[in-house]
């Protein structure tokens, strides 16, 4: 009697477990964390922030990277000599397409509506890379780290597509958020960059 009490307790227990959607982590933990995540609700389950009653404030960011590649693939870069066409143009349209279509690549990402994506590249000779940085705007409810961050990561895969017949071992390095104005969490600059 007793083993069989142990059973239908185990069994119980498994059948729960499979109609609960809630990954076995994050249940164990639900007690003393989740009132913390603001991407999780109450049982568990990943939600999208419901930022509605926020206003609607001007929002800034500012995100780079870079390209690190050899000295010959640079100088082709600079001479718009890569057979595939004039990498920056297309790695410049790459990066506002991308800052405008982040909430259909990062699944909480709001749909924001942009006011202003502004993409620039320098070629660094002594380093041999290309840098990226993209200034994304908004009047919205939520920031645009997530739009500057992914516009970077665009261009710098675009450049590296563009480019790797001539350049295969091209890294894309220190993708980074540089600053971000505006929220109720203030203002964040990194330290040590302008």
């Amino acid at each position: 009697m007793r083993a069989r009490r142990k059973t239908e307790k185990r069994v119980d227990k498994r059948s729960r477990q499979q109609d609960d959607p809630v990954s076995p982590r994050l249940r164990d933990s639900a007690t003393t964390r989740l009132p913390h995540l603001t991407h999780v609700d109450a049982h568990g389950r990943v939600q999208m922030v419901d930022v509605s009653d926020k206003p609607a404030t001007l929002r800034q960011a500012v995100a780079r990277g870079e390209v690190r590649m050899t000295p010959q693939a640079l100088g082709k870069i600079k001479a718009n000599a890569i057979a595939k066409g004039d990498v920056l143009a297309v790695a410049h349209v790459a990066a506002v397409m991308a800052a405008k279509r982040t909430d259909e690549l990062i699944p909480l990402a709001h749909p924001l509506p942009l006011t202003g994506v502004d993409v620039s590249f320098v070629l660094k000779e002594e380093a041999s890379t290309v840098e990226i940085a993209a200034v994304v705007s908004t009047v919205a409810p939520t920031g645009v780290e997530m739009e500057a961050l992914a516009a970077v990561s665009a261009a710098a895969l675009t450049i590296y597509d563009m480019c790797k017949a001539v350049d295969r071992g091209m890294t894309i390095e220190r993708i980074r958020l540089v600053s971000k104005i505006g929220g109720r969490s203030g203002d964040y600059r990194r330290a040590g960059e302008l």
